[in-house]
């Protein structure tokens, strides 16, 4: 772990066809092996499927309010003190709020394994925005577990 400096927080350019930088951040996320046009035809088709879905509405705002139903307020982070380990409940910052939010619906539009991956984000993103699905409930699980061990909120340090 470096000690003298901390890392620069890089500037995010927004992608370029709807000009959100959430969208850019989410081809990144998406991105597996250097294939970034792959990973843009699947963002960009997702987002297409849910302006379909979705009718007079506007798809980025969507995708905006699911990650909004997403992002965890509180988490859990293990101290060590005296001898024993207490899960600590912790606020999470803004910034590792959206990326554990976009980690998380990755991850179970990955999941989907009966469809493509484009109609797999498209419905993950879909539940997040009616708040039901599997990231819904990771975030709610995590919410859980912070509330279970709030006795221990005063080891945080």
């Amino acid at each position: 772990m470096a000690r003298r400096h901390r890392a620069n927080k890089r500037e995010i350019k927004p992608d370029a066809r709807h000009g959100s930088t959430l969208v850019s951040v989410l081809i990144s996320k998406i991105l597996r092996g250097g294939k970034r046009t792959l990973a843009e035809r699947i963002v960009y088709g997702a987002i297409e499927q849910l302006a379909q879905k979705i009718e007079n509405s506007n798809p980025i705002e969507i995708l905006q309010k699911a990650i909004d139903n997403i992002r965890p307020k509180l988490e859990v982070k293990s101290r060590r003190v005296g001898g024993a380990t207490y899960q600590v409940p912790m606020e999470v910052p803004h910034e590792r709020q959206v990326s554990l939010a976009l980690r998380w619906l990755v991850d179970y539009a990955d999941g989907r394994k009966a469809m493509p991956m484009r109609d797999a984000l498209s419905a993950e993103i879909l539940d997040a925005y009616n708040n039901t699905g599997n990231a819904v409930k990771k975030r709610d699980d995590m919410h859980k577990m912070a509330q279970a061990n709030r006795a221990f909120a005063h080891y945080r340090w």
